[in-house]
């Protein structure tokens, strides 16, 4: 035992080769936060399970952290292909899930151990150092004599009589000791005030859920429905509010109690205190995050904060300005006063920046002296060169150091989503040339991509002049896609689309011209012209034996809040003779959110009509879930982005999924937009989704050619092909 000891060192543990395996860039930055923070020095990660085989046959890790679940090649596949390597059936792989029922799986297939999501950061620990231990005595065993092969498996025979003692404790150990009743409220906590935060007298009588914070989660609803169902549960995690105000957390595990004649009388488990391990872990992952000098997000964070902003944008025709921000002459602060004052210069910059921008931009630290800040138009601002004239105003002010003061400039380049790209990367990087633009004409100036303000601007003016004149010119035009049961591959209905033909631009989209149309007032004219078109061509293709279909048309902002809006839809279907269960008006989440209550009042008068409703790209909003009982609607579209990703990225195949039985419980259809591949169709056919949109089938086309389609009597080709 002392020799075998002696044989695999601390420093030898922490020198161990280890590659982390994890589709998402986040979790694997959090888990090697954790090991480099224990001491851990060679460490890899990769998101690409495809590269893993390559990456263990020229390295031979001593410990492979393996998520299991990954889109395209999952964890389990990944083992399957080590074994090629590992020939002595030796895997020195520890399994990452937070699914319970793939851990005997995994432990089957040749993973060592596991570890579960949230990460508990003693036991990860623990287990990696176990784990490590025997992966390197295993290693000696190939490479000395027999006589340190029977000492080797002594020492892991020892070890996994440790692990297995380990595992016990981690199951068995808590804080306290605790009974309930029928009603679920505490008879008894065998605990001290310091293990609860609170004496435990105070609690008997109550639910767990009392005092609780945010009780209004989807996880209570869940344990409620555990404990009205009389199971067990384990390691139930929830966060209350202590005495001081502060948030902690509580972990606790549970079996319900039933008396000699099988009569349900209660509860009873163990609880413990998990805030420190909860703590840890929101360090860690602010750590991975954030700039370390400044407390800025870093570059991964901005990629997911300038994703989302183009994400919204794209949505409701705003703009997102990326600015590339460099400080001019900062190596002669360094230069003057060494990387510590040149430290605290870059933090009284950090604080200057975020000073002059709104809480809704992002200010990020890309590394040395270089910014960038994502700005987003809001729905009630047109943005201006103002913003950046006050950044260079703030970082021009002088900074003292010691006896020292300095003046420095900085050199901005501007690029402007989605005029210079619709990409994060692209959008940087056209912003970071333009700031090289800013430096070669001298610095302390600021430069956007291209030279076309003006030209952009004098566009604006004459699109708001020429749309004046769109109606009474008879330019704009409604083109119709296609929305197609998934049953049966029939078209039931199609969505209007306008379309504006203007004499010198061509075809102009609506992204071009809806967002104008609301600020000048006149989407009101156009919101109707497309009402009455629409349900006017539906009608004409009923009354053509083209079968009943129905007509979806949006609605923006401005025209739902409209007084008459009730009355002059009714007057349109009266005017065109269309049933009124066949108009569709489509409404997003932002809109609905606006105003809850106004809105529920404007969709019941709606609701009095007997028109349809739908709530297009659903799942993009953040709190409509809690409202959409409320809601008198009948649709759900889930937005193209999920649908997009979904056969690449699990969490929006989960999106979609869920999505989909949510509407089905609440008696909803649901339509999948942007379906463009055969691989898509077929997912959704397997959630049941009813109802398809995409290019797969069609794009949106003109009214005769969608009369020519119906005439046809076109159907989607489920097995073969859409189009």
């Amino acid at each position: 035992m002392n020799h075998a000891n002696k044989m695999v060192s601390t420093a030898d543990i922490l020198n161990a080769s280890i590659l982390i395996v994890d589709d998402q860039k986040t979790h694997a930055l959090i888990l090697e936060g954790m090991l480099r923070h224990a001491g851990y020095a060679s460490i890899t990660s990769t998101t690409d399970p495809y590269a893993v085989y390559a990456l263990h046959r020229e390295n031979n890790y001593d410990l492979i952290l393996l998520d299991l679940k990954m889109p395209g090649m999952d964890g389990f596949q990944v083992m399957e292909r080590l074994k090629e390597i590992n020939t002595d059936d030796y895997l020195p792989v520890l399994a990452i899930t937070a699914d319970h029922d793939l851990k005997l799986p995994a432990l089957q297939v040749g993973a060592k151990d596991f570890i579960s999501r949230p990460y508990n950061l003693v036991e990860v620990l623990m287990r990696i150092h176990n784990m490590l231990e025997v992966r390197l005595l295993h290693t000696m065993v190939k490479n000395h004599s027999k006589v340190l092969e029977q000492t080797v498996q002594e020492r892991t025979a020892n070890l996994r009589q440790s692990e297995a003692r380990f595992r016990s404790f981690t199951v068995m150990s808590s804080d306290w000791y605790w009974e309930q009743d029928a009603d679920f409220r505490f008879t008894m906590i065998s605990a001290t005030q310091t293990a609860l935060a609170e004496c435990p007298e105070q609690l008997i009588g109550q639910t767990r859920w009392e005092g609780a914070a945010g009780t209004e989660g989807n996880e209570w609803t869940a344990h409620k429905a555990a404990l009205e169902a009389r199971q067990a549960f384990t390691d139930f995690e929830y966060k209350f509010r202590c005495d001081n105000g502060n948030i902690a957390w509580r972990c606790i595990n549970g079996e319900p109690l039933f008396d000699s004649d099988g009569a349900f009388t209660g509860y009873r488990g163990t609880g413990k205190d998990i805030t420190r391990r909860k703590q840890a872990e929101e360090r860690i992952h602010h750590m991975a995050l954030h700039d370390a000098l400044t407390g800025l997000p870093n570059r991964t964070l901005l990629l997911d904060r300038l994703d989302q902003a183009i994400g919204y944008a794209g949505r409701h025709g705003h703009a997102v300005w990326v600015l590339f921000v460099d400080l001019d002459r900062f190596k002669f602060v360094n230069d003057s006063l060494g990387h510590k004052g040149g430290d605290q210069v870059i933090k009284a910059i950090a604080d200057r920046l975020q000073s002059t921008t709104r809480e809704m931009d992002t200010v990020v630290r890309l590394g040395g002296d270089e910014f960038v800040l994502v700005l987003p138009q809001r729905a009630d601002e047109t943005m201006a060169t103002d913003a950046i004239n006050r950044m260079m105003e703030a970082v021009a002010q002088p900074i003292v150091l010691e006896t020292h003061q300095f003046f420095l400039g900085c050199s901005i380049g501007v690029a402007v989503y989605p005029a210079d790209g619709t990409t994060s990367e692209a959008l940087l990087e056209h912003a970071d040339t333009a700031m090289y633009r800013a430096k070669e004409m001298g610095g302390n100036n600021f430069q956007f991509y291209t030279a076309a303000m003006n030209a952009r601007l004098l566009e604006r003016l004459s699109i708001e002049k020429d749309l004046r004149n769109a109606i009474e010119r008879e330019e704009f035009v409604l083109h119709y896609q296609p929305q197609v049961d998934i049953r049966t591959g029939r078209i039931v209905g199609m969505e209007a689309l306008i379309r504006w033909q203007h004499p010198t631009l061509g075809m102009v989209l609506p992204h071009r011209f809806i967002g104008l149309a609301e600020e000048t007032g006149l989407i009101g004219v156009i919101g109707a012209w497309v009402l009455h078109t629409a349900c006017a061509q539906t009608k004409s293709w009923e009354r053509a034996g083209y079968g009943q279909l129905r007509v979806a048309v949006n609605l923006s902002a401005r025209q739902f809040t409209q007084k008459d809006l009730v009355q002059s839809i009714a007057n349109i279907l009266a005017e065109t003779g269309l049933a009124p269960h066949f108009l569709e008006l489509e409404l997003t989440e932002s809109l609905l959110m606006n105003d809850v209550e106004a809105a529920i009042e404007i969709l019941q008068g709606l609701r009095a009509l007997h028109v349809q409703m739908s709530i297009d790209d659903f799942g993009t909003g953040y709190s409509s879930l809690a409202y959409l009982r409320r809601f008198p609607i009948d649709v759900l579209k889930i937005d193209r982005s999920f649908v997009r990703d979904m056969t690449l990225d699990s969490d929006d195949a989960v999106i979609v999924k869920s999505v989909i039985s949510l509407a089905h419980n609440l008696k909803l259809r649901v339509v999948a937009e942007g379906v463009e591949t055969q691989e898509q169709l077929m997912h959704l056919r397997i959630l049941e989704c009813d109802v398809m949109q995409g290019y797969f089938f069609s794009n949106p086309v003109p009214a005769e050619t969608f009369g020519q389609i119906l005439r046809e009597g076109k159907c989607l080709a489920m097995e073969a092909g859409g189009s």
